[in-house]
């Protein structure tokens, strides 16, 4: 059930995260969704990609600094209260959230997608499913995306 990520940790100056979008496009890679942090100093650009293997090779050969990490994405029932339910799921298992973003899919109107990362993915895997969490795997997820 978990989504590999790759994390690419980027100087925070311009130009900087066209970098890797270049190296990826030219390389033929499809970016299925993306989450951007930063501080004064560096950037981290979180992103899924269905050749996560491939991508982090092109990235790396460019000189970007990578690491690949497991992150749960779970379907939020798309109504008002939706993420609420869905978090007291969390809360009901014990597991905290070190940070979430939407994976943008052509499927609307019965769930929002979203992409959470957690200590132990695994475990947080069978405690949400045994909570009623309803969660997506690669294979789904890819599918979703076009």
């Amino acid at each position: 059930m978990q989504i590999r990520q790759l994390s690419l940790f980027l100087e925070n100056k311009p130009g900087q995260l066209r970098i890797p979008a270049k190296v990826l496009g030219d390389a033929g890679i499809d970016i299925l969704t993306m989450s951007l942090a930063d501080t004064h100093q560096f950037g981290i650009l979180r992103l899924v990609v269905k050749d996560t293997d491939r991508a982090r090779a092109v990235l790396e050969d460019a000189g970007v600094v990578v690491n690949v990490t497991d992150v749960l994405a779970v379907d939020v029932p798309d109504r008002p209260g939706g993420l609420a339910s869905v978090l007291e799921a969390f809360e009901n298992a014990g597991l905290g959230i070190e940070y979430m973003y939407p994976f943008a899919t052509r499927e609307r109107g019965r769930y929002a997608t979203l992409l959470f990362r957690l200590e132990d993915p695994a475990k947080a895997a069978s405690l949400l499913q045994q909570h009623g969490v309803r969660l997506v795997s690669p294979a789904e997820l890819f599918a979703r995306a076009g």
